[in-house]
């Protein structure tokens, strides 16, 4: 084992605390044919003492920055001033669409592999009230898997696996729920297939029985917050907030709070109108990214074109990596300017259905192209 400091952010608050972590080796599972990613490094040990004083000494303040960041990521009655027009034109000089720079996208693309990864809530499918009711489009399902015909294809979730591919329900592309920590390879019809490969990755196995707990004592907590749903996503539990009254946010956010300080193994992080708790390992869907990138044979090559679509601050993680790597881009799903790490936005889903048959299309042409050569 080894040790290491890491800087550990809660829920974007600005209370950090810089402590000191164990680090162990967590099990890989894969039958790719490629040797896969190193395993990320083990989960964060925080004492338990010191863990509960900062709670006691800081807890209204990290209450305080929950309920700003959750009002933060979840804008809703945006007043048009010169002011945020200007600051919207800025926004898209430095982020233009997708769809508008499409022949420049393209044109870096020549000569490279792209491979593509998508997030699923509110990017293939709109965003709803119930979590339960995010379905995607018929065309939208069309077009997908026509993209995965032609390019290898990730969804990349917050969900349970199993539960986007219910909402997708197409056996070629690849899952990455739980925020990338359960990986599937394609159970069929996919010719990007490497191998017989089933289970690729979860790297959290061993916390399967602590989110079940904590899902079963938020379930109960939250009884008394009307609108609060509590979905359990295998790996990780989300707080869904988007039907609670603004004022009863202080509220959930304290419930939140008194189940979590009990688990100093998990952190709180956020998306969209959502609270997310999941084990504190490095693992994200920037790291999920790479471990497909390299499970596809990928990991060192200069000629492949990643582009991730997302709409959420977990897939930040994604956009970093890829212009950490210099390769591909990422693109965010958003109505109103946002802090990104993307080079490019997209509205809402049904422009991200546009930019994806414009893929396609292209592709196909491509071939042709190729064919009477």
């Amino acid at each position: 084992m080894t040790k290491q400091n890491v800087v550990v952010a809660d829920a974007q608050a600005a209370i950090n605390m810089t402590i000191s972590v164990a680090v162990s080796n967590s099990s890989i599972f894969t039958s790719a044919a490629q040797k896969p990613p190193a395993a990320p490094a083990g989960y964060i040990s925080i004492s338990r003492k010191k863990f509960l004083k900062n709670l006691e000494i800081n807890g209204g303040a990290r209450i305080n920055a929950w309920v700003d960041s959750m009002r933060a990521s979840s804008p809703t009655h945006i007043k048009s001033t010169p002011s945020l027009e200007e600051e919207d034109r800025s926004w898209i000089l430095h982020h233009p669409s997708a769809l508008d720079m499409f022949e420049q996208i393209i044109d870096a693309s020549k000569g490279k592999q792209i491979v593509m990864f998508l997030d699923y809530d509110g990017t293939l499918s709109p965003i709803v009230e119930d979590p339960d009711q995010a379905f995607m489009s018929e065309g939208m399902r069309k077009t997908v898997r026509k993209l995965a015909r032609c390019f290898p294809t990730a969804i990349v979730s917050g969900r349970c696996r199993d539960k986007v591919y219910g909402f997708v329900q197409l056996a070629e592309l690849y899952y990455a729920g739980s925020h990338g920590m359960d990986i599937k390879g394609p159970a069929k019809g996919s010719k990007y297939k490497k191998g017989n490969q089933g289970v690729l990755f979860q790297p959290a196995s061993e916390f399967l029985p602590m989110i079940d707990e904590v899902y079963k004592q938020l379930v109960e907590k939250t009884k008394t917050t009307p609108g609060a749903i509590v979905e359990n996503n295998k790996f990780c539990v989300s707080v869904h907030y988007r039907c609670v009254e603004e004022k009863k946010w202080n509220d959930l956010a304290q419930q939140v709070k008194s189940v979590i300080k009990e688990f100093p193994k998990l952190r709180l992080s956020q998306g969209r109108k959502v609270l997310e708790i999941r084990p504190t390992i490095k693992w994200d869907k920037g790291k999920a990214l790479e471990f497909l990138l390299e499970s596809l044979g990928f990991a060192n090559c200069t000629d492949v074109f990643p582009v991730y679509i997302g709409d959420d601050r977990t897939d930040e993680d994604a956009f970093k990596i890829l212009r950490e790597r210099g390769q591909g881009f990422g693109i965010l799903v958003s109505k109103f300017p946002k802090d990104t790490n993307a080079s490019y936005s997209l509205q809402e889903p049904t422009e991200v259905m546009s930019f994806l048959q414009k893929l396609v299309e292209w592709k196909r042409q491509s071939l042709r192209k190729q064919v009477m050569v």
